[in-house]
């Protein structure tokens, strides 16, 4: 009986996962502007910072930045309100009624809109460091793939947990979208190093895990100098970005139970505040 659980919910993995991939290149046109229009971005900062003479660490950091910005965006538009999408083309009955998890159907999206992301943020970095002339030094590249794997994992926890929350905002999950987008990109340091915002400010912002995935990410290709912009030491924010994995996948579950028990007991899934 578990390992037949096991299965469906594997395969419900797959299912969701396998239309993300294969639908990514369907279309090569959203290829070339999901990588081209992103370095519009990173070039006005690169010149930016070119014109006042800043530290040329800070050329390489915004490549860094302007790769993760795809990790953000895809967790705002393609997992945060996916679930409110389905409820628009009827789907959702369909995934409530399905013998499987909720959360296997959810990591599925998140498994295949990884993999086109990781595509097109290394897509966008490489031919940032190749225009811009940067040069990137690694010497531990087995932190680079645990902050790297802890970073998704509260990330698209934390899209899980926005989805069930966008689908009870119904339709303001689009306005809530689009009003998030560029303060994530100021209080996360996108563009610049966090700490310049003071430490209370990128502490608080230290609850998005691309905060201090991106952050522990330019101290590891810059380990010379990188150190004097980060904000905390890279274990120690290995070790918040462990604990931010258990916290979102635990807030996910939770939110997800509660919206399917609020479709149980009232009937509908959209709640409409007074």
């Amino acid at each position: 009986m578990s390992d037949s659980w096991i299965i469906r919910n594997l395969r419900a993995i797959r299912g969701r996962a396998y239309p993300r991939v294969i639908g990514s290149l369907r279309e090569p046109s959203w290829v070339f502007f999901d990588i081209a229009l992103p370095l519009l971005t990173v070039a006005a900062y690169v010149y930016l910072y070119k014109f006042i003479n800043a530290p040329k660490e800070f050329v390489g950091f915004v490549i860094l930045g302007g790769a993760m910005t795809a990790f953000w965006l895809n967790i705002l538009w393609s997992m945060a309100s996916q679930l409110y999408w389905e409820k628009e083309t009827g789907n959702l009955s369909l995934f409530l009624m399905a013998p499987v998890s909720r959360m296997s159907i959810l990591a599925g999206m998140a498994v295949g809109g990884l993999f086109f992301t990781t595509l097109r943020a290394g897509s966008t970095m490489a031919i940032g460091i190749l225009v811009f002339g940067v040069s990137l030094s690694l010497s531990n590249p087995l932190m680079l793939i645990a902050i790297f794997v802890t970073t998704m994992v509260a990330l698209y926890g934390m899209g899980m947990m926005l989805a069930s929350l966008y689908l009870l905002f119904g339709r303001e999950a689009y306005n809530m979208s689009n009003l998030l987008t560029e303060p994530i990109y100021l209080v996360s340091g996108f563009y610049f190093p966090v700490r310049s915002l003071g430490f209370w400010t990128a502490a608080g912002a230290s609850v998005i895990p691309i905060t201090l995935g991106l952050d522990a990410l330019r101290q590891l290709f810059y380990p010379a100098t990188g150190a004097q912009y980060g904000f905390m030491s890279i274990y120690l924010e290995l070790v918040i970005l462990c604990v931010l994995c258990v916290v979102f996948v635990f807030l996910s579950k939770a939110s997800l139970d509660y919206m399917e028990k609020l479709g149980k007991t009232s009937g509908r899934l959209t709640l409409r505040w007074q």
